[in-house]
């Protein structure tokens, strides 16, 4: 250890004991102590603040994990936050998967390539909406097990995996204590809703789990998120949507408030309408975390991804936080990125009266207060004015000065004088996000299909019990489907006498769908909730004298993720009558069963270019259950992503190229009368640039002609501010602990800035007004003070430019400050284009 080093070490010791720090790491040769007191963590001794972003490492394709890190750098993070998933990385007992997607590895390494910190979730149990909360299948067949409690079959195999997973982590030197930059890692998961349900046995769990992770030797602290009394010296955080006022922090005040997971948005099932979270909304709730004492928070998820395949959990869509600042397919979603890059911003502007500062409160009326922090012999000083009220804007005192805080808002005074950051006021752009239609919809568009999953009979099956096997146990989390058939025998005395009477087949399920014949006619289809997942399919039928055959293909939409006794849940058919016959009610239940697990083209995986040779295709037929279809198409030109739009089919699987994109359900509408996802994300990675072959699997029946092959694009750029809206963070700086505007001051009046994507300038403005306009993005409206000049002004400043300022004042656009319901607002729509070759126009700004 060089002397400089050694030098840093015992400080840090110092400090941190000085500070009454709950832990000192082990400091190896190369690496940095990572260690904590009630105010934050604290690197090498120094308090430090931290804005994290979950991006998960299978929900997208490596090759996006570079521009995914590096956005999320440039929106003010200095920390990515990974769940570690059990289920794929030993999807066999003993078979060990870190390829690809899984390269967990490679993920934490390009994060530390760009500088940045990381915090490893490894739970096992994870939850995130991830098939069986990511333990794998396997664990349910261990002998006496039940998972997360005292329970000694579980608790080895999990330690045996937190051993695995933590020495692929040290063998690549990626805990800080190595030099690398994990600074925090995850053990359990949101655990304490179970100890209150496993009572005595989960204490004695949660004791042990604490435990065993710091017997790992990481050299880092260890977390328990929503584990208010975590054991020893592991801290507990927060998860919630509003942790700054839903949680009081540790019990033990020597640990700080540390926010794991900040929603930014809603996990959306299938049956859900649309949801989404404002980005004041988000910016609020960490004003108000870091107004309190907190020191880091982790938006969940700052990019979602996709749930591919297989992985998602019960009735969980694959397109996961698209609502997330970077949607589904990597692009920036705004306002929600920029506005939250800009409170980063202001909080780094605050961060030494945050960290060192005294804190104290000050009530300004109701629902009205000031949160300050202060160093007085630096004259160092942060106020946050805080408005909770949701319907009144107020215009406050603080220290003899007047503020406007809008409802619902926090105003960061980043000196105890400038407002430097309004929650409620929004100076970044906005953007609407538009899908484009693609030549290669049409092109060959020709479909085949295969029809050979034949509809089965009893003898056929080789598994034959007396009643219903359940499905989990027959599937074991290969497939989702598994055909259950039985057949039984009338006399023309059990037929109804009256013509207008038809029998009923009635198929109760413990969830989650079902698609029924009858002596090999579609009855019909039925399907659970994820609130109810059992369900009962009730259709009506024409049965014959003599045999009659019934044959029903059930199916899961992956495995429950949460919950006391997971290993014990069930899927599949539970009891099987026939109402309406002259005899009376019909109970099948006991009648035998035969189960025959997977689909034929499963068996085949005629999705894939190798097996897709081993059956006959023959041209496609709409409208047929349980058949096979595929097509071949090229990849649209540009860089954009690629998306299918399944909008003509019924529900199913889908496939790439062999890759299988996930659960798609059309059919499934909810109360808004729309399918909850009708567009899939194809990553480009997934692609050639000739014959790509798109396979379904559709169980109820589609036009698959119809399915449009689309790309995605955000070159609708807005701007909405108002005359009220603060100067940008951009404009001030910290000089000598004293906050000063950038080029000794000029105008600080707010300025509008928008910006196109790289390579692309803006070629029209679509709307400009100032007054009193109205809307979203993309669908402006004018209101009864425009003035007509924002055209014009729009035009002049922004055409050909890839970035433009506008300022936002009545003067610059001639606009009446005394009309009647004016906001003394800006509304501007441009788009965005690539410029044509040696098309005029001034050379881009440099964005911002």
């Amino acid at each position: 250890m060089s002397g400089h080093r050694a030098r840093l070490a015992a400080l840090a010791v110092a400090l941190m004991m000085a500070s009454g720090a709950a832990a000192a790491w082990e400091l190896t040769k190369k690496g940095t102590v990572i260690s904590y007191d009630r105010r934050s963590l604290m690197v090498d001794g120094r308090r430090e603040i931290f804005f994290s972003g979950s991006i998960h490492y299978p929900r997208s394709p490596p090759d996006m994990w570079p521009d995914l890190i590096a956005k999320a750098k440039e929106g003010g993070l200095n920390v990515i936050e990974s769940y570690v998933f059990w289920n794929i990385h030993e999807p066999e007992k003993g078979v060990l998967n870190f390829e690809g997607r899984y390269d967990m590895v490679k993920f934490f390494k390009m994060i530390q390539d760009n500088d940045m910190y990381a915090i490893v979730r490894i739970g096992p149990f994870i939850q995130a909406e991830w098939n069986h909360g990511g333990l794998p299948y396997w664990l349910r067949e261990i002998p006496d097990i039940v998972f997360r409690t005292n329970n000694e079959p579980f608790k080895s195999h999990m330690e045996k995996f937190v051993n695995l997973i933590v020495k692929k982590l040290k063998d690549a030197n990626l805990f800080a204590s190595q030099g690398g930059p994990i600074i925090l890692a995850q053990i359990e998961n949101e655990y304490q809703h179970l100890e209150a349900a496993f009572k005595e046995e989960g204490t004695k769990y949660i004791n042990w789990a604490a435990k065993m992770a710091e017997a790992t030797s990481t050299g880092v602290p260890w977390i328990m998120c929503k584990q208010t009394k975590a054991p020893g010296e592991v801290i507990p955080t927060c998860n919630g949507r509003n942790c700054g006022d839903t949680w009081p922090g540790p019990t033990n005040k020597t640990k700080p408030l540390l926010w794991t997971e900040n929603w930014t948005a809603q996990y959306r099932v299938f049956g859900d309408p649309p949801s989404q979270r404002s980005a004041e909304d988000i910016a609020f709730a960490v004003a108000r975390f870091f107004s309190v004492g907190g020191t880091m928070t982790n938006y969940y998820m700052y990019h979602g991804g996709t749930n591919f395949g297989r992985t998602a959990a019960a009735f969980v869509m694959p397109k996961y936080y698209d609502e997330a600042p970077l949607d589904e397919f990597g692009l920036y979603k705004e306002p929600k990125w920029g506005h939250l890059r800009d409170l980063h911003q202001a909080l780094k502007l605050c961060k030494k009266a945050l960290l060192w500062g005294t804190m104290s409160t000050q009530p300004l009326g109701k629902q009205l207060e000031a949160r300050v922090f202060e160093v007085k012999d630096q004259n160092v000083c942060v106020a946050f004015l805080s408005n909770h009220n949701t319907k009144d804007d107020v215009t406050l005192t603080f220290r003899g000065q007047p503020y406007f805080v809008p409802r619902h808002s926090i105003s960061i005074l980043a000196d105890c004088k400038t407002v430097v950051f309004s929650t409620q006021h929004v100076n970044s752009q906005h953007n609407q996000r538009t899908f484009h239609f693609t030549d290669q919809t049409v092109q060959n568009n020709v479909w085949q299909m295969y029809d050979g999953e034949k509809i089965p009979k009893y003898k056929q099956a080789k598994i034959r019990t007396r009643k219903p096997e359940e499905l989990y146990n027959l599937t074991k989390d290969k497939t989702d489907y598994v055909w259950y058939t039985s057949s039984f025998k009338l006399e023309s005395d059990d037929m109804p006498f009256r013509r207008d009477i038809r029998p009923v087949l009635e198929v109760n399920s413990h969830g989650h769908a079902s698609v029924a014949f009858v002596n090999n006619s579609f009855v019909g289809c039925g399907h659970g909730t994820k609130m109810n997942k059992a369900f009962m399919l009730q259709k009506p039928m024409d049965l014959k004298k003599g045999v009659n055959h019934i044959a029903v293909l059930a199916s899961t939409l992956g495995m429950m993720d949460s919950g006391a006794y997971l290993e014990h849940r069930e899927a599949g058919i539970d009891r099987v009558q026939i109402t309406g016959l002259n005899a009376g009610t019909l109970d099948l239940t006991n009648n035998g069963w035969g189960h025959i697990v997977s689909l034929v083209g499963e068996q085949k995986e005629i999705y894939t270019e190798k097996g897709m040779g081993t059956v006959a295709w023959k041209p496609a037929v709409n409208d047929k259950p349980l058949t096979w279809y595929k097509r071949n198409f090229d990849m649209p030109s540009g860089d954009d992503p690629v998306v299918l739009d399944l909008s003509p089919m019924g529900k199913g699987m889908m496939f790439v190229n062999g890759e299988g994109i996930g659960r798609y359900w059309i059919s499934y509408k909810h109360a808004l009368g729309r399918p909850s996802q009708q567009l899939y994300h194809v990553p480009r990675s997934f692609l050639r640039e000739k014959n790509n072959v798109l396979v379904l699997f559709e169980e109820e029946g589609g036009h698959p002609e119809a399915i449009m092959i689309l790309t995605v694009k955000r070159d609708n750029i807005c701007t909405f501010m108002s005359e009220k809206n603060p100067a940008h963070i951009k404009n001030w700086q910290r000089e000598d602990s004293q906050i000063t505007a950038k080029g000794g001051g000029g105008d600080l009046k707010p300025q509008a800035t928008l910006s196109c994507p790289p390579k692309k300038v803006i070629q029209q403005v679509v709307f400009a007004s100032f007054g009193n306009p109205q809307g979203i993005c993309g669908n402006y409206t004018l209101g009864n003070c425009h003035t007509p000049r924002a055209h014009e002004v729009a035009e002049k400043a922004c055409l050909g430019q890839r970035t433009c300022t506008l300022p936002v004042s009545a003067d610059a656009y001639g606009g009446d400050l005394k009309c009647p319901g004016t906001t003394a607002t800006l509304a501007v729509q441009a788009k965005c284009s690539r410029r044509a070759p040696g098309a005029p126009g001034a050379p881009a700004a440099a964005a911002q």
